[in-house]
Formats: C-alpha cells, structure tokens, sequence
C-alpha cells in the first residue's frame, strides 16, 4: 500500500471511490479542488492510498491556508460542512493521515482539521460543538405537506398569500441569490465570500446545484437558498433572508420550496445545515421535523495545546464583527473576500 498525491489521471477511480463510498460527501468529489483553487487560490493537498493492485482504498482532501494574520493552518474541507478523512481500513486510514501529519510539518502548519461525520479512531483532540440538522423525505412532497403540523402550513401559507413567489434556477439566479447572502452576512458582522465562489461551484457541479430564491411581486429577492445534491440527499449548505422583510416570512417559502424541489429530485434526505445545538436556527430548523446529526472535527495540534477557535463565535473576534456590521454594504462585498478567503 502507498500513499500519494493525486494525479490527472486520477479522476475516474477517485470518482469511483467518492460515488461507492458510504463514507464519502459531495465536498469529497474531485471538482471541489478546482472550485477552492479557482475561488480562493489556496494550494491544496489531496491524497490517496491505493493497494498492490493500483485500487483506491482510501482518500484525503486538505487545503493549506497561509495568512498575515491567522498564520499557517490546514482543513479538509474548509467553507463547507464536510470534509476529513475516508477509507476502507484502518491501514489506508492511519498511512493517509501520517502522510497529511508529514505535509502539514513541512509546510509549517499550526494545526489539521477534519471535519468529520463520525468518532475517528486516531485519538486525536475532536470539538462536537455542531450539529447537521437532517431530516428524512417522503416520494412526494404532497406526503411531507400532510406531515406537516397546522401552524407550520399556515407559516407557509402566509408569504404566498403576501404575493411572494419562489423560483429554483442555476447561474440565472446568482445575482439575486448573492445580493441577499451578502447583505445578511454583513448584518452578521461575518466578511462574504466572492461571488465568484459560488458561480464556479454551478460550472464546476451543473446538473447537481440550484439557487432557490424567493421574491415579492416587484421581483425583488427577499431570501435565497444554495442547493447541492449528492447520492440520495439534497444539502442547503447556505441560506438567507432580509431583515427588513421578516414579517412577510420569505424564509419559510425558501425552505418549503427547497423541499419539494428535493422531493421531486428524489431525494430521501434534506440536509438543512450545520448548527449550534439549541440556538435560533437549530430550533428553526427543528421545527421542519429535522434531528441533529453530531459533527465531529478532530484536530492534529503541532504543539498541542487548545484547539483553534477560528470563528464568530470567539471573543478576540468580538469587536471586529460589531464594526463589519456598521460598514456600508458596498465596502463589504469589496473587502469581505480577501478577509473571509483566510478563515475556514
């Protein structure tokens, strides 16, 4: 068994492997190396094993990061929900992860993150702070309607009886889909990706991705939604709303129609995202009939010590986030993407 860096040629069997795989995740596919490199210029590392006989038995997508100010780190698969290591022995596991331990040493890396959907076996340091929130899908979407409880139909009900319409698209719906996710993540205090970014993932993924938007009766978008489809499940791995318009609910038409659009897919999994257990979107999502699926991202730590934090959520980033709110839209969307390009 050996353990190398992935070639051109490897595209088919690394398919193979990602599509038989019950481990495996659309951010496992080849394309998400392009779309990383493309997007975000990072230099990425993406390995295999393979036995005697020139077989895949197992896979490791990870990308370098190399900032002023966050230093040197890598993760597999930063921007996404998903990623880490997966093979078919422990053999492959324990070579793929030592050849990564190796790459990061070199580089001068402070840390490897796995984000990972189940315990590793490695006994490294792992964070369980997030959940999936998934939810199981009927054939039809008249089924799941029928499930669900009055008040939540009604909630749906209420932005169509306001003139509000929903349309589920590709590129054509990028402009509007990018207007709303920049204007929510600066109402965030968080700096938004590029455009750019989620054009190359519709090039890169055309027949598995859509844009779920939703607007009022003077086609203005008030909430939209990125679909990406893989196996049997749908995820919306990146959704928003305006503010301003709450009181209409666009959000509840978004979800709906990204549920019945993944019905019609035939899809027998809705993946709703990652959330903090017991926060405002955890519960709303909860209220879909989803159940938390605990995400486990371990951590290879050079000099030991805590685990990184590089997120909203930590309190160095505080004052930071209170001033990217206060900035005009413009000046964001402008100097968001260098900024965001560096966090995971």
């Amino acid at each position: 068994m050996r353990v190398r860096y992935v070639e051109p040629h490897d595209s088919a069997p690394w398919g193979q492997f990602v599509e038989t795989s019950p481990s495996t995740t659309a951010y496992h596919q080849l394309g998400w190396k392009q779309v990383v490199e493309e997007a975000f210029g990072h230099r990425t590392h993406y390995l295999l094993a393979e036995d005697e006989r020139g077989g895949v038995t197992g896979i490791l997508p990870i990308v370098q990061f190399k900032s002023l100010f966050f230093g040197s780190y890598m993760v597999s698969l930063p921007f996404v929900n998903y990623g880490g290591l997966c093979s078919n022995d422990n053999e492959s596991a324990d070579r793929l992860l030592q050849f990564a331990i190796e790459i990061a040493a070199k580089q001068g890396a402070s840390h490897i993150e796995f984000r990972d959907q189940k315990p590793a076996e490695h006994g490294l340091p792992v964070k369980t702070s997030k959940a999936s929130m998934v939810m199981g899908l009927p054939q039809q979407a008249e089924q799941l309607w029928d499930a669900f409880p009055p008040k939540l139909r009604s909630q749906i009900r209420r932005p169509q009886k306001e003139g509000l319409y929903a349309r589920v698209g590709g590129k054509e719906e990028l402009g509007s889909f990018y207007t709303v996710f920049s204007a929510n993540m600066r109402d965030l205090g968080t700096p938004v990706y590029s455009k750019r970014f989620f054009e190359v993932i519709l090039e890169t993924f055309p027949s598995s991705t859509w844009i779920c938007t939703v607007y009022d009766n003077c086609q203005v978008p008030l909430a939209s939604g990125f679909l990406i489809e893989f196996k049997e499940g749908i995820e919306i791995p990146w959704a928003s709303s305006l503010r301003e318009y709450n009181r209409l609910s666009p959000n509840m038409l978004l979800y709906w129609t990204a549920l019945e659009h993944s019905c019609k897919r035939g899809a027998k999994i809705f993946d709703f995202g990652r959330s903090s257990p017991d926060s405002g979107t955890y519960k709303f999502k909860q209220q879909w009939g989803a159940h938390p699926k605990l995400l486990y991202w371990h951590y290879w730590l050079r000099d030991g010590g805590p685990m990184p934090e590089l997120n909203p959520s930590n309190p160095k980033y505080r004052i930071a986030i209170d001033l990217w709110k206060r900035l005009p839209l413009a000046m964001t969307k402008l100097f968001g993407p260098a900024i965001v390009k560096n966090l995971p």
